[in-house]
């Protein structure tokens, strides 16, 4: 019997273009395509819109930066140099005793206003004036003796010698006794001129040692400040000149003096010397040992340029200031802009600071807020809050 041989099935024949198979697999990628650019447009869109609105936001004007403002006016400027020191006494001494004792009286209340000469301490002189008295009797017999051989020398009783010897010994015997007068002198202790006598630690029966202090005594009208100035500003101190001399715990009190002496020689340390000024303290209220400040007036008074120093801002490059210009905006109003300029700056006093160059009388000068602007800066001005503009200040609470 013949074999049959079964023919093997053919491979499927491949899908000609345009299939409908091949349509289905493009369909969806086209879809996916079209999406993803829809969601590209979109974002697009947003995009540009915000883009829109910055570029119309940067175009806009800026608003006005507030800040505060003078006009520079010419201040009167009165050369002074300033210094710190301490206030001294004319004349003050620590009351001492020559000799030793025990205490019998005080004649003085510590505080108080002493004259001179008045008693301060008595010390116990009770044997010192019997010797004394014991003294003056010796000397006085030995005037009788003197007379008496005197008189025997005119008839020739007694010689020369003896009449030589008789005036040495009466001679030595009144220097004895002066010599003990003045001990029992020193045993009474007086103020050697006026003033306040201070607190003491003396009481009656306590013995004294010589040298043992007894109080302070310190002369305050008029009064000495002692203060140092540094040797650049020494030409601009004069014996003679003005001193207005100002202390803490004495608010809103000036007290007025001259100098009266410049030391011979410098510090060789701080090439700083020593002024000494006379200050008229008629109510004692400056005591030595006070801390104070002087300022001592020298040469005429000079005009300046005066602005507070809140309007200078100093940097490496230069010392600068704003000053507020008047100009024309795009819609033709006047409006105030900034404009810096670099000025040079003189001495200061108090919040204020004088101005060289840079600047002219008249000028709108920005006196603070400046921190936030730059040339051409709109600024509108409001001084409700000025900063402060005194020559002498003082410390503000509030």
């Amino acid at each position: 019997m013949a074999d049959v041989q079964t023919a093997s099935p053919l491979p499927p024949a491949p899908s000609a273009p345009g299939s409908p198979r091949k349509r289905r697999l493009w369909r969806p990628m086209l879809i996916m395509v079209a999406v993803v650019l829809v969601i590209v447009a979109i974002i697009a869109g947003v995009k540009f819109v915000q883009i829109s609105a910055l570029i119309a936001q940067s175009k806009a004007p800026l608003p006005a930066a507030v800040v505060t403002a003078m006009h520079v006016p010419f201040s009167e400027w009165q050369p002074s140099v300033s210094a710190v020191g301490s206030m001294k006494a004319v004349r003050g001494v620590d009351v001492t005793t020559e000799v030793g004792g025990i205490v019998r009286t005080l004649g003085f209340k510590p505080g108080q206003e002493v004259p001179a000469q008045a008693l301060l301490v008595q010390l116990n002189a009770d044997s010192d004036i019997a010797q004394l008295h014991s003294l003056e009797a010796t000397a006085d017999l030995a005037v009788i003796v003197l007379k008496r051989d005197k008189a025997q020398l005119a008839v020739n009783a007694v010689s020369q010698a003896q009449v030589d010897t008789d005036t040495a010994d009466l001679k030595a015997k009144q220097a004895a006794a002066e010599q003990q007068r003045a001990l029992v002198a020193k045993k009474t202790i007086r103020a050697p001129f006026a003033g306040r006598i201070g607190i003491t630690s003396v009481n009656p029966g306590q013995y004294l040692n010589p040298g043992d202090k007894i109080a302070t005594l310190q002369t305050f009208d008029p009064i000495y400040i002692d203060f140092t100035v540094p040797q650049t500003q020494l030409e601009a101190i004069a014996i003679g000149q003005p001193v207005a001399v100002t202390a803490d715990g004495l608010s809103n009190q000036t007290f007025t003096g001259r100098v009266s002496t410049i030391d011979t020689q410098f510090d060789s340390t701080t090439r700083n010397v020593t002024v000494e000024a006379t200050v008229e303290n008629p109510r004692q209220s400056l005591v030595p040992g006070m801390f104070a400040r002087a300022v001592v007036t020298s040469g005429t008074p000079q005009r300046y340029l005066t602005v507070p120093q809140t309007a200078v801002t100093y940097n490496p490059y230069g010392t600068t200031v704003f000053i507020a210009t008047s100009a024309k905006n795009d819609k033709g109003e006047d409006v105030l802009t900034a404009q810096q300029t670099f000025i040079q700056t003189g001495p200061t006093r108090g919040d204020q600071v004088a101005i060289l160059s840079g600047v002219k009388e008249g000028d709108l000068l920005i006196t603070s807020g400046q921190m936030k602007l730059k040339n051409g800066s709109p600024v509108k001005v409001d001084n409700s809050a000025a900063p402060l503009n005194d020559p002498a200040p003082t410390p503000q609470e509030h």
